[in-house]
């Protein structure tokens, strides 16, 4: 126990169900947690040790094209960045952090750049995601940043897709096809 140990000066502890004690004074996690997406468990972590944040906002930049660099940001804070050369492998990302992180708006922010790959964006997560988001189209201009040795592991791409979740466009409300039919 955290109690237990001389100088604890953590602010948060992992431990199981079962050993926890019944009377909780600090943010405490449970072992089941390991088995999330990482960004998903820093997510939580980073949730737990803001409490006093009174955003409850997740917001998905993401950067269309062949590569398509995404930005996640989570109660003001960017908790990750990625980049994928496939919707295959971009959707279950997507939604995944959309499922496990709780947030009263979640709004993803897609650069109207490539539009074909963004409305396919759109598309497959309202087919695949059964909850309630925003979706918001915005201007991708300028949003590109001179990089030295080229795209180094779409560095480019992720940077843009940081720009893209800073910008407002105009904001419409998905409903999931399993609600609307």
């Amino acid at each position: 126990m955290p109690s237990e140990i001389d100088d604890f000066d953590g602010d948060l502890v992992v431990t199981t169900e079962k050993e926890a004690p019944k009377q909780i004074s600090m943010p405490m996690l449970f072992d089941e947690i390991i088995s999330k997406d990482p960004i998903v468990v820093k997510g939580i972590i980073t949730k737990m040790l803001n409490s006093t944040t009174n955003s409850s906002k997740l917001v998905l930049g993401i950067d269309p094209g062949q590569r398509i660099g995404v930005s996640v940001t989570y109660l003001e804070n960017e908790i990750a960045r990625a980049f994928f050369v496939s919707l295959d492998k971009l959707i279950p990302y997507l939604i995944s952090i959309l499922a496990e992180l709780p947030a009263a708006r979640k709004i993803v922010k897609i650069g109207n750049g490539d539009m074909k790959t963004a409305n396919k964006i759109l598309q497959m997560l309202n087919l695949q995601f059964c909850s309630k988001f925003e979706i918001e189209f915005v201007d991708e201009s300028s949003t590109t940043l001179k990089i030295k040795n080229h795209n180094q592991r779409g560095k480019r791409d992720m940077l843009s897709a940081q720009f893209i979740s800073q910008r407002t466009g105009n904001s419409k409300s998905i409903l999931p096809l399993s609600i609307t039919g």
